[in-house]
């Protein structure tokens, strides 16, 4: 058994969201990004699908050209290889479900 907390040690970074991974499954990587208001992901894909849960506060979620606004308790699943971005626009914690074989330095690379 693997066992996590989405609250324990949340650092609000000022410059840009903070990433963690919180545990890695037999074929899951779970990363918890935190954002402040305004902090962005600017658009990117991924090779493998994803799921993102919105755990706390209110964001934007762009998929290609649509914008979409997700409240706390969102849940969004992507295909490999669609454009998405995220802006906060409330202080958020984001729950983000990877393939085993992606990477997380690819979701840190989007973050600069």
């Amino acid at each position: 058994m693997l066992e996590t907390n989405l609250l324990k040690e949340l650092i609000y970074n000022d410059e840009k969201p903070s990433i963690s991974v919180l545990l890695e499954t037999a074929s899951t990587k779970e990363i918890r990004i935190v954002f402040k208001k305004g902090q962005v992901m600017t658009k990117h894909q991924t090779p493998y699908p994803i799921t993102v849960e919105l755990f706390e506060g209110e964001l934007n979620f762009g998929v290609n050209t649509q914008k979409y606004h997700l409240e706390k308790g969102s849940l969004v699943a992507l295909d490999g290889g669609t454009p998405h971005d995220l802006e906060a626009i409330t202080d958020c914690i984001v729950r983000l479900t990877l393939s085993k074989q992606d990477r997380v330095q690819r979701v840190k690379d989007v973050i600069k």
